[in-house]
C-alpha cells in the first residue's frame, strides 16, 4: 500500500493503469498492476482503500486530495469526468523533424502526421506509435519523463537511449 501511496505522491494524482505498468517496468520492486486489481478491485475501490488507509495512518494527510473525490458508497464522484464505458483507443506517437522529436496523442496517426507536416518545410518522420486505452495518461507520462529535454511545446531534444525507451512500448 505504501508503494502505491508513494507513487501517488510522485505523480501528484491517482495513477492510471498505464502509469502502474510503466512504474513496474522502471522499478522492479514496484508491484505489478494486476496485483492491485486482484487485491483491491476496480479503480474506484482502489481509490477508496487508499483514502481509508491514509485516514487511519499518520503522515498521509496529503494523499486523499490527490485521489480525487469519492462518494459515500465508494463510487467515483459523478461530478468528475468519467471515461465512456467502451474503451476508447488512441495513440501516442513519436515523430522526428531534424534533430527534434514530437511526442503527442491522436486517434488517427496518419492524419496527425499530415497535419504537422504541412506546417514544416521538410519531411516529418514517424518514429514509433504506441496504441493505448489511455492516450492522455500515456502522453503525460512521456512528457514528464523527458521534461528536462523539452524544447518548444511538445518538441524534445532526445538522445538515442530516450528514443529506444519509447520504442520498447507497443501498447500501454
Amino acid at each position: 500500500m505504501e508503494k502505491l501511496i508513494a507513487f501517488i505522491r510522485e505523480l501528484g494524482r491517482f495513477p492510471a493503469k498505464g502509469d502502474l505498468r510503466l512504474k513496474k517496468r522502471d522499478d522492479p520492486t514496484f508491484p505489478n498492476d494486476k496485483v492491485f486489481d486482484s487485491h483491491l478491485g476496480s479503480r474506484a475501490r482502489k481509490r477508496q482503500v487508499v483514502v481509508e488507509y491514509c485516514r487511519s495512518h499518520a503522515g498521509f494527510d496529503d494523499v486523499p486530495p490527490l485521489c480525487g473525490p469519492i462518494t459515500s458508497n465508494g463510487d467515483e464522484d459523478p461530478g468528475i469526468d468519467k471515461k465512456p464505458t467502451t474503451e476508447a483507443v488512441g495513440f501516442v506517437y513519436l515523430m522526428k523533424y531534424g534533430r527534434y522529436y514530437k511526442i503527442g496523442k491522436t486517434n488517427a496517426t496518419g492524419r496527425r502526421a499530415y497535419e504537422i507536416a504541412i506546417q514544416l518545410p521538410e519531411k516529418l518522420r514517424t518514429v514509433h506509435v504506441i496504441k493505448t486505452d489511455d492516450p492522455d495518461g500515456v502522453e503525460e507520462y512521456w512528457h514528464k519523463r523527458f521534461a528536462a529535454k523539452r524544447g518548444n511545446g511538445e518538441w524534445f531534444d532526445l538522445v538515442l537511449a530516450d528514443v529506444q525507451a519509447f520504442k520498447r512500448r507497443k501498447f500501454m
